[in-house]
Formats: C-alpha cells, sequence, structure tokens
C-alpha cells in the first residue's frame, strides 16, 4: 500500500501538468508553467540522475516526435515547436521519464 501511494505522489506533477493542456491555450505559456512545475518538484526531492534522466527524456523525444511528425504517424493541431509540435510536450516526456525513474525505484526499494 505504501508503494502504491508513494508513486501516486511521484505522477501528481505529471497528472497536473496533463490537466493544464485544455486549460492554457498558449504553448508558450504553458511551457514556462511546466518549468516552473519541474523545477519545484526538482527542488522538493532531487534523487540520483534526476536531472540526467530529464535531459535524456526531453532530447530524445524531440527527436521521436519529430520522426512521427514527420512521418505522418502523429499530427498535433498545437505546433509552437520546429511547426511540428507544441513547444510543452518534451517537458512532459522529459519529466514523464523522471516519474517512471522514480517509480521503478519505488517498487524495487
Amino acid at each position: 500500500m505504501k508503494k502504491a501511494l508513494n508513486i501516486t505522489i511521484i505522477a501528481i506533477p505529471t497528472l497536473i501538468m496533463i490537466g493544464l493542456i485544455p486549460l492554457i491555450i498558449n504553448d508558450y505559456s504553458l511551457a514556462v508553467i511546466y518549468i516552473a512545475i519541474i523545477a519545484v518538484s526538482l527542488i522538493i526531492k532531487n534523487t540520483k540522475n534526476d536531472l540526467l534522466v530529464f535531459t535524456f527524456g526531453l532530447f530524445i523525444m524531440i527527436v521521436s516526435e519529430y520522426l512521427f511528425v514527420s512521418t505522418g504517424v502523429e499530427t498535433f493541431q498545437r505546433n509552437s515547436l520546429f511547426g511540428l509540435m507544441p513547444l510543452w510536450l518534451p517537458f512532459l516526456w522529459g519529466y514523464g521519464f523522471v516519474a517512471i525513474k522514480r517509480s521503478i525505484e519505488v517498487l524495487n526499494g
């Protein structure tokens, strides 16, 4: 039960970020809010390699999403990054990588 609670707490920033998508239309504002949420989350709890995992997730998902969109696998109505995808999306993915890493640590601990 404690592991489930810890994983739920880990997921809260990601759930908040997802919940803000329909509420904040401006991609630049949403990206800034995501950066703030991520910064606060990393200040509250920063475990080994969190920043590295976030950076990896951010950049690998920019490349992946770029490939998906450019090949027609995905399309976005909001395309403020490279004219293909929302600016905030890689930040959401980057923090998603951190949340997954932390959840695995909880399950293994």
